[in-house]
């Protein structure tokens, strides 16, 4: 059978439908969701060098997308962000340039996220808790770390800063999807100029199709989220999402 050069036509409609999918579930919970599109990517077939561009892209038309919806509700504010994103923006640019083996970072990453769930999971029978201030040389340290992993791995880091934020009750859940999903934002646009330092991007055929589909699956995901789904819709969307990032890191 004749290839197109990327991916067959039939292929290529139930990619960019997956994607769209994937946007309107993470864009619901303030994420921008680099991790799903990469494994779905590499389930499709897309070679490596165009996965991560691809990503980082999708993943910054999301997140960028569910900010607006949540900013527009009212649940951003600056000063749980900033302390994050000053450090966090300068290390994602370094991480966008270094060519690195992921391997053991995903397995390590995906432990941490099965952790993350069992602690999320155990909040649910909670009772609502005060928030608490955010420590500022914790955060600029922290801000950092995941700047220069996301960068370096594809990521945006909200999948990471969220389940932070949560468990140490810095912020109110949909706060928090706020604040992860404009730190994503920044981050990947970051990693990208890092990497088009490094050598250039590296686009699909198919990726202002796939950019269309996850910029209208992030807005509908945005507008549910931060209008129509309740705090523990949205927790347990979060729990699922996690899992399922988990087990594609510590498969992949």
């Amino acid at each position: 059978m004749p290839s197109t050069g990327y991916i067959m036509d039939y292929h290529s409609i139930l990619l960019i439908f997956v994607l769209g999918v994937l946007a309107f579930l993470y864009s619901s919970i303030g994420y921008g969701g680099a991790i799903g599109y990469l494994a779905v990517m590499a389930l499709f077939g897309v070679a490596p060098v165009m996965m991560k561009t691809s990503a980082l892209i999708m993943n910054l038309a999301v997140a960028a997308a569910s900010f607006i919806g949540f900013y527009r509700g009212g649940y951003f504010k600056l000063k749980l962000f900033w302390p994050f994103a000053i450090t966090s923006i300068p290390m994602a640019y370094l991480g966008g340039m270094m060519t690195l083996s992921d391997s053991i970072y995903r397995k390590i990453l995906a432990v941490c996220l099965l952790i993350s769930i069992v602690r999320l999971l155990y909040q649910f029978r909670q009772a609502n808790q005060e928030t608490k201030e955010i420590p500022i040389g914790t955060a600029l340290v922290t801000g950092g770390l995941i700047g220069l992993l996301s960068g370096a791995i594809g990521l945006g880091g909200g999948i990471i800063l969220s389940p932070l934020m949560l468990l140490m009750r810095w912020a109110t859940f949909k706060e928090t999807a706020a604040v992860s999903a404009l730190f994503i934002s920044v981050n990947s646009l970051s990693g990208l100029f890092g990497q088009i330092n490094k050598g250039g991007i590296h686009l699909t055929h198919n990726l202002q199709y796939a950019v269309a589909a996850t910029i209208l699956g992030g807005l509908l995901g945005s507008y549910c989220g931060s209008q129509k789904f309740n705090v523990p819709t949205l927790k347990y969307l979060l729990a699922i999402v996690l899992t399922i990032a988990s087990f594609k890191l510590m498969f992949a």
